[in-house]
């Protein structure tokens, strides 16, 4: 058992580490980098686009992190947003040597901002940090109220939560009070963002947030 302690330990330290350097660098090129986390079929991607749509006057570029296949990758390059592609090929998270490994193929311009959507996965991307100045939580009302309860590390680890498929909330008799109580009792300063990623709506919001971090 020490042993398998010491191993994960071992993993997790060069992990930070080589995280801190890609900070550095991305600081220093005063880029904005979000991790954005959440379940399979959550919505990140479809807020993703409605987040950038949003965000005028500053180079947008997106890191995509899949077990497998490039789908979401293309589908924003299809509407000219500057899309980078990380097949783990298993690996249920990404981590700073990917990203150290795809940014040196990346041409990043000053004043940026750069999102990475995580895989699909409520456990694993919220133990590794791999640069970023933030992570976004992306739920949705589809897979329940209890996420937070159940998840706590991606939730606590949050600077915000988007509560995505709010047109369906009544549908699922998602409860939405429970749900928040559950967040707060995590992480009492996170905003939560209900919103319809369809519609756009409640991401005029996300975006002011978003854009206030960083005057």
């Amino acid at each position: 058992m020490n042993e398998r302690i010491s191993v994960k330990r071992a993993v997790y330290e060069e992990n930070d580490r080589r995280a801190a350097v890609l900070h550095q660098g991305f600081a220093a090129k005063d880029v904005f980098v979000v991790n954005i986390l959440g379940g399979p079929g959550a919505g990140k991607t479809s807020s993703l686009k409605q987040i950038i749509a949003r965000l005028k006057g500053r180079p947008v570029s997106v890191i995509e992190g899949d077990i497998a296949s490039d789908i979401d990758t293309q589908a924003l390059r299809a509407l000219g947003i500057d899309a980078y592609q990380i097949e783990t090929g298993g690996d249920c998270h990404l981590n700073a040597p990917m990203m150290e490994a795809i940014v040196a193929r990346m041409d990043i311009k000053p004043g940026s901002w750069l999102f990475i959507e995580n895989i699909g996965n409520l456990v694993c991307p919220a133990e590794f940090v791999i640069g970023e100045d933030i992570k976004l939580l992306v739920s949705s009302t589809a897979e329940g109220a209890d996420k937070p309860y159940k998840y706590p590390a991606a939730f606590q680890r949050a600077a915000a939560v988007i509560l995505t498929k709010k047109d369906i909330a009544p549908y699922v008799h998602f409860d939405e009070a429970y749900f928040r109580a559950g967040v707060r009792a995590l992480n009492p300063s996170a905003p939560v963002f209900l919103v319809d990623a369809l519609s756009g709506d409640g991401f005029d919001e996300v975006a002011s947030w978003l854009s206030g971090l960083r005057t």
